[in-house]
């Protein structure tokens, strides 16, 4: 089974995107952000991440986000050690994930799959992309937070321009019917490359 990664900034509608390969075709998705986030609740984890950011990391039990974002977001070393424990339990998890899976190809989704390096593990990427003013309108609409807060976070993330070279496929999602289309063309290349493989 193909294992294909769906990749993008903040804003640019990986998830959606995502979503449509899921409802339309019926290819599972493994969520990497959102799974990483409960992967962080569990026991195991939380040991660590409070031996790394102290109990403030969390308020009733539950990961405080944004105090962990305060900290890591300004300070490259501490986001580093974080990711040091957090990556190798989604890579774990993933993998038992995989293998109860039954589908031509799974997607994961993931914001930073080249930054990471964990690109380089996967069969294909679909590399989603967006203008920046309206990557920075999604988020506002989504989340509550501020322009300058997610520039910042765009600031962490590598620049289109270069991960385009490095992606099997890229879907500029301006126009979301347009990005569904081009999602279909895209999901019978993949159905094609496994026949040939």
């Amino acid at each position: 089974m193909k294992i294909v990664g769906i990749t993008g900034g903040i804003g640019s509608g990986k998830s959606t995107i995502a979503a449509y390969f899921n409802s339309e075709f019926d290819i599972p998705v493994y969520y990497a952000d959102a799974e990483a986030k409960a992967l962080m609740n569990t026991e195991s984890l939380k040991k660590a991440i409070t031996g790394l950011l102290g109990d403030e990391a969390y308020q009733k039990g539950q990961l405080d986000r944004k105090y962990v974002a305060s900290k890591v977001f300004n300070d490259d070393q501490l986001l580093e050690q974080l990711n040091g424990i957090v990556h190798p339990a989604v890579a774990t998890h993933f993998k038992s994930w995989c293998k109860a899976q039954n589908a031509p190809y799974v997607l994961k989704e993931a914001a930073i799959l080249f930054e990471n390096g964990t690109a380089d593990a996967l069969d294909a990427i679909i590399l989603i992309t967006a203008p920046k003013q309206l990557r920075i309108d999604r988020v506002l609409k989504r989340d509550q937070t501020t322009p300058e807060d997610i520039e910042k976070r765009i600031n962490k993330q590598w620049d289109d321009a270069k991960k385009i070279p490095l992606a099997d496929f890229v879907i500029e999602n301006i126009d979301l019917e347009n990005s569904k289309k081009k999602a279909g063309e895209i999901h019978l290349q993949l159905l094609r490359d496994r026949v040939n493989t």
